[in-house]
């Protein structure tokens, strides 16, 4: 019973101490609730009456700590032990709730007792607590959870306050990161436009600028051109006038002199009759023999004129560095041949006496008085002066005439009227000489619109007739249909209908060179009326592609300076006797050559497609081809077999002036052409050896390798040492290469009939 009694009274001593502390407890928390809103009450205010934030602490170290945002600390919380009382958790508060019932499971009773707030003294050293006579209140369960959740809640509140914030600040970051980006990309794609633009500018005034100074070259090289041609005309014209006038001044004084003679003789013709008889035919025969000799000048003026137009073209060809061998087919008919002698359409006149000697006297007749006789001169049937005759041809070349002489020869049969002014040929400028075979009205300035349509209706011999350079812009209409030979080249034509070459059955060669024409404006019916046309010459025009409609009976066709760039499958189905085929100086391509277009023709012996734009030597050439002419393209290979196919075989190649390198060449570039190639030029090229099969060719004449880059010869390349037969080989060129002669065997040009037929010197230096 005693120790029941002593533990009952140490119990009771334990619940009144800590009841004591409750109390303690409870004025503190009084204190801190109320000091706050005292010193609130006292706080300095504004003009509005809002209590001014951010104030210092005061400096005497009393009244509550504020937080940086004016809003007060958290009240410090301490549980110490005490009676036991119930915990009741809080609904809806599941951070409060853990706490409690972990006190409760440990059945231990505790007060909670605020902590005063303590102050520093004055020197700062040590806290000092505030007065100990305040009271404190202790709180009840419900208002500590009240605190507690408000404390809570206010933190929680805060850190989503925070959390804002930064999500907020996060999201602008975010934005003006990709505003910037944005930007930078805009500003970027800007620029990017703005340098492309800056540089197709500068692109397009730079390709301005070479074309206008293109264009100024060509236009002064032209012009250039047409001053040196003119000064050379302008010459020649001052020498050909000069020898015409000495030509008559010397006439006048012979005629003065013989008419001096004449008139001192008259006075003694009655008693010297027969002298004067044997006289005057001496002077015939002087006549005749200076006639003769003017004929023997005139024809040494034609073959000056000749030796000058060949040493032109002489220079030009050495200008262009084009050279042809002897197989060459397209020289052999020149370019405009020397009229009047053709003797494949009209044979050379037979010479013979003149028809009416007596006309052509001078005739005296003596007056009643004794007088001067009058002198009546030659009847020439209008002839002007200038013009010159010979028997049935009537020459007035460059005798500048600006109106068609009215002529009365009915035996004239050729007439020439070059190099004059003539613009117009009136509805009966032939009526006296209806026996015309050939006119020849070059470099004149007829016109289209100055030629009558019935001007050459009535000569129904003519033969040949020649416009070119005039100013026709369409072809003369009712042509003679005698008509064999007709020659419109460097005019102005237009265009080609239907009709223009309308009942000229019986023409032969046409040339239009140096005109308007294109597949646009030259109908295809146009060329259907000429059924025995073998010669067309269609150069210096704007075809794009070959005319339509080419007449059946074609044989040779020249296209050259044009701008002909593919060559369809059809365009060829009609001309199946074509022999001669030239293209030089267009725009082809080996790709744009149907296979199909020519292969099958069995005639077609001469293509020429110099001076194109070919890579490589086309396929599907014609099986009965005989010369291939390929100068002045891109080719860099020659493939195999494309030759194979050629029956009997192709005997003249020609791939000078080309980009033919060690790669360009396969042994089988020549199969099929071994035993029939006669002429090989493979010069002017990029070539370091001598391309294989030379040797195996059986029929080979003349051979050109010089000016490529050639260092060695050996001596089964040219010559094949196992060949028995006579050689064919006649001449060899390797000049301007890399070859050393001292290191070529003796063997290696075995197979050449002369040794002096192999040119080796000069060679380049390494």
């Amino acid at each position: 019973m005693r120790d029941r009694s002593s533990a009952d009274s140490s119990l009771l001593r334990t619940a009144a101490g800590m009841r004591w502390w409750l109390v303690v407890a409870s004025l503190w928390l009084l204190v801190a609730l109320t000091i706050p809103d005292a010193e609130a009450r006292n706080r300095p205010r504004n003009q509005n009456g809002e209590i001014l934030r951010g104030r210092r602490r005061r400096k005497d170290g009393q009244g509550f700590g504020r937080a940086r945002a004016g809003r007060t600390r958290p009240l410090k919380i301490r549980l110490v032990p005490g009676p036991s009382i119930p915990v009741v958790p809080v609904e809806g508060n599941a951070l409060l709730q853990q706490p409690y019932k972990n006190i409760q499971e440990q059945h231990a009773t505790y007060n909670v007792i605020p902590e005063p707030d303590l102050s520093l003294d004055i020197s700062g050293d040590s806290p000092v607590p505030n007065d100990p006579s305040d009271v404190v209140t202790p709180l009840t369960q419900e208002e500590i959870q009240k605190i507690l959740w408000r404390e809570a809640e206010q933190h929680r509140e805060e850190e989503e306050r925070v959390k804002k914030k930064e999500e907020a600040r996060r999201k602008r970051r975010k934005q003006r990161k990709e505003q910037e980006e944005k930007q930078r990309k805009i500003a970027e794609e800007m620029r990017k436009q703005e340098e492309e633009a800056l540089r197709l500018q500068e692109e397009k005034e730079l390709e301005e600028w070479s074309r206008q100074v293109e264009e100024e070259q060509k236009r002064r090289q032209e012009e250039e051109e047409d001053r040196r041609q003119k000064e050379e005309a302008e010459r020649e014209a001052r020498e050909r006038e000069r020898k015409l006038e000495e030509e008559r001044k010397r006439q006048e004084e012979m005629l003065r002199e013989e008419l001096l003679d004449l008139v001192e003789k008259e006075k003694e013709r009655r008693e010297e009759e027969n002298e004067r008889r044997e006289e005057e035919n001496e002077r015939r025969e002087e006549e005749n023999e200076r006639r003769e000799e003017e004929n023997e000048r005139r024809e040494e003026d034609n073959e000056r004129r000749e030796e000058e137009n060949e040493r032109h073209e002489e220079e030009k060809e050495e200008q262009e560095e084009e050279v042809w061998l002897r197989g060459d087919v397209f020289q052999m008919l020149p370019k405009e041949p020397e009229e009047p002698e053709e003797p494949d359409l009209l044979p050379a006149p037979i010479p013979r006496p003149p028809v009416a000697t007596e006309e052509e006297q001078v005739e005296t007749e003596e007056t009643g008085e004794g007088e001067d006789r009058e002198i009546i001169a030659v009847n020439r049937g209008g002839l002007p002066p200038g013009c010159d005759i010979s028997d049935v041809t009537a020459t007035c070349e460059n005798a500048k005439l600006t109106h068609f002489p009215p002529l009365a020869i009915p035996e004239l049969k050729s007439l020439s009227l070059e190099g004059n002014s003539i613009s117009s040929i009136p509805a009966g400028a032939f009526n006296g000489i209806p026996n015309l075979e050939w006119i020849n009205l070059k470099k004149n300035k007829l016109t289209s619109a100055g030629i009558d349509a019935k001007a050459f209706k009535g000569l129904k011999k003519l033969t040949r007739l020649y416009l070119d350079g005039n100013l026709l812009d369409v072809v003369p209409s009712d042509l003679p249909p005698t008509l064999q030979e007709l020659k419109i080249n460097e005019n102005r034509l237009r265009g080609i209908d239907e009709n223009s070459f309308q009942d000229l059955s019986s023409l032969v060669i046409l040339e239009l060179e140096g005109n308007l024409l294109s597949e646009g404006n030259v109908d295809p019916l146009a060329f259907a009326p000429l059924i025995q046309l073998s010669y067309l010459r269609l150069g210096r025009n704007h075809f794009r592609t070959v005319p339509q409609g080419l007449p059946k009976s074609l044989l040779e066709l020249y296209l050259e300076n044009n701008l002909i760039e593919e060559i369809s499958e059809t365009v060829f189905n009609q001309t199946s006797n074509l022999n001669i085929v030239s293209l030089r100086h267009n725009k082809l391509e080996e790709t744009r050559i149907a296979p199909l277009a020519w292969i099958n023709h069995r005639y077609l012996e001469s293509i020429d497609l110099s001076y194109n734009k070919l890579y490589m030597v086309p396929s599907y050439l014609p099986r009965s081809l005989v010369h291939l002419v390929l100068l002045g393209n891109n080719i860099e290979r020659i493939p195999g077999y494309v030759f194979a196919h050629m029956q009997p075989g192709l005997e003249y190649l020609y791939l000078s002036y080309n980009k033919l390198d060690g790669e360009g060449t396969e042994p089988e570039s020549f199969f099929g052409a071994y035993h029939s190639l006669v002429e090989l030029c493979l010069d002017h090229n990029q070539l370091v050896v001598v391309p294989s099969g030379i040797n195996e060719m059986t029929n080979l004449h003349f051979l050109r390798l010089d000016n490529n880059m050639i260092r060695s010869i050996p001596d089964e390349a040219i010559c094949d040492p196992n060949h028995s037969g006579d050689s064919t080989l006649v001449a060899v060129r390797l000049e301007n290469n890399y070859i050393d002669p001292q290191k070529i065997s003796p063997m290696a040009f075995s197979c050449v009939r002369s040794a002096s037929s192999v040119v080796l010197k000069p060679q380049k230096t390494k």
